[in-house]
């Protein structure tokens, strides 16, 4: 019996038993430690607040006033140095009147017929002297004795007995206008110098101008600007 043992013991089977009972120890020990329990959490007491109920009874109170913020202190302006500030010059009003340039009346200074009309391009006809010439003016006959008027008004520039176109009136007006009345009766009612205005007499038809002498009374009446013939009729329809 004790041979049998020693042999059990010292044979492979004996080895084999033995890691079987490890094998088994190890499991049961496995098992066993998963059926341990956890352990119990802490419980976190919570204090016992009662709901608050809420409050209706509240004293009356005024809205707290907005806090206005103190202004931002003024930034003191620099300091300008006293010779950068230059003195204003003084406004010396102009009191001189200004007087407004009145627009320039024309009337014609004789009613009657043209006896010869303007003409500095084609030659005319003259009875009188027989010939072919240039006419600077217009030729209004008229009865002897009517009233030759300004045909704008002026200042009488000239009065002269002309050989050849007899008593003659220059009147110069604005614009570097001037006008001539020739063929006039003696001794008109106006001198050099004097101011005439639109429409004033300032002579009578007469037969002085010895160059139309053909044509009987009538006025010889012309017009220049600037020293340059203009036609009449043209400067009437102003």
């Amino acid at each position: 019996m004790e041979h049998r043992i020693k042999n059990l013991l010292s044979g492979p089977g004996f080895y084999g038993a033995l890691a079987l009972c490890i094998l088994a120890v190890g499991v049961g020990g496995y098992f066993l430690l998963l059926r341990e329990e956890p352990p119990a959490e802490t419980a976190v007491l919570q204090p016992d607040v009662q709901a608050a109920s809420p409050v209706t009874d509240l004293p009356e109170h005024e809205p707290a006033a907005e806090e206005t913020p103190p202004a931002a202190a003024a930034e003191e302006p620099e300091e300008v140095p006293a010779a950068a500030v230059m003195p204003e010059a003084p406004v010396v009003p102009d009191d001189t009147p200004v007087a407004a340039d009145e627009p320039m009346v024309v009337v014609s200074p004789l009613q009657g017929e043209v006896a010869a009309v303007f003409s500095v391009d084609a030659l005319l006809y003259d009875e009188t002297m027989d010939d072919w010439r240039t006419h600077d003016g217009l030729d209004i006959a008229a009865a002897a004795g009517d009233a030759v008027l300004a045909a704008s008004a002026g200042t009488v520039l000239s009065v002269t007995d002309d050989a050849l176109m007899g008593t003659t009136v220059v009147i110069g007006h604005g614009g570097g206008y001037e006008t001539t009345y020739a063929s006039l009766q003696a001794d008109p009612p106006v001198a050099e110098g004097e101011s005439v205005s639109a429409g004033q007499v300032i002579g009578a038809v007469g037969a002085t101008a010895a160059a139309e002498a053909a044509q009987g009374p009538h006025l010889h009446f012309a017009v220049t600007k600037d020293g340059a013939a203009v036609d009449p009729e043209t400067f009437l329809e102003q």
